[in-house]
């Protein structure tokens, strides 16, 4: 049963949740985190459909254990898919989100989106990321009434959590089979390999997309360090709005005063703006100007 369906009968019974993550370390393709929840009455079960850890199992008994679980009505699951321009972008901006705190905000955010469903959720199992007690703090600080259970290698001691292992691995998988490059330039193909930082196919694939300019296909997280080294060897670019106009006196003199806390009159700063004044050339040649009220 997908997240979408109609709320199960067994939702107001206790029920169990596990939760895993597929793609954590590949510099190609999305991060996806995966859940697999059920009634606390069904773990037997559960136990008896061969879950396990998706990293142990082929691809084709992975694609066929996501089918069976899909077409169970006593279980119930749900994704968030993590596109590789959000990780970069959260990794890279002025206050940087490490990879720990992006992946404990997409564990919450699956375990927030079951409760809001009106699943009766009592306990949740995790695979550990970062220090497992300072986890289980944040998940019980977030979530107090849910008993949580963080743990090294989850995904092979709890069913629960093999079942999420493997939502998560097969939709990721599928993604990246699926996946419709945004860039047209010539000769580009799909053809990666696994996505990992020491795979060969990957590194060539790597080597033969990057441009001298724009840098990577938007499939790449360009914020691993994967990329430095390629980083390297682009083009440098000088972007005309990042330098003041130096035939601008006025606007020196105003960026001058700034690093002091003074600035010019109200009336002064309006004429500034309006005329264009200590604008770089980019604005002045655009005729841009300043807008404060629409």
């Amino acid at each position: 049963m997908g997240s979408e369906a109609q709320l199960p009968k067994w939702a107001s019974e206790p029920c169990i949740m596990g939760i895993d993550e597929a793609g954590r370390g590949p510099v190609l393709g999305p991060m996806v985190y995966g859940c697999l929840y059920c009634a606390q009455s069904y773990q037997k079960t559960l136990s008896s459909l061969n879950f396990a850890d998706s990293k142990t199992l082929k691809e084709e008994k992975r694609e066929e254990l996501f089918e069976n679980l899909k077409t169970d009505e006593s279980i119930g699951w749900a994704v968030d898919i993590i596109d590789p321009r959000e990780l970069s972008a959260k990794m890279l901006k002025k206050n940087k989100i490490n990879l720990n705190e992006i992946s404990h905000e997409s564990a919450m955010g699956l375990v927030a989106k079951v409760l809001n469903m009106g699943i009766f959720l009592t306990e949740v199992y995790v695979d550990t990321v970062g220090d497992a007690e300072k986890y289980k703090e944040k998940l019980s600080g977030r979530f107090p009434a849910v008993k949580f259970v963080v743990a090294k290698k989850a995904d092979s001691l709890y069913p629960v959590v093999s079942g999420a292992s493997i939502v998560a691995k097969v939709t990721r998988d599928r993604a990246l089979r699926e996946w419709i490059l945004d860039e047209t330039a010539e000769n580009m193909h799909k053809n990666f390999g696994s996505g990992y930082p020491g795979d060969p196919e990957t590194k060539a694939w790597l080597e033969h997309h990057k441009h001298m300019v724009f840098g990577f296909p938007s499939l790449v997280r360009f914020s691993w360090g994967t990329c430095t080294p390629y980083i390297k060897e682009l083009a440098e670019v000088l972007w005309e709005s990042d330098k003041m106009d130096e035939d601008s006196s006025c606007g020196k003199k105003q960026m001058k005063l700034i690093r002091f806390g003074v600035t010019t009159s109200k009336r002064k700063s309006e004429e500034i703006e309006s005329s264009g004044k200590g604008h770089c050339k980019f604005f002045q040649a655009r005729k841009l100007e300043r807008l404060t009220h629409f």
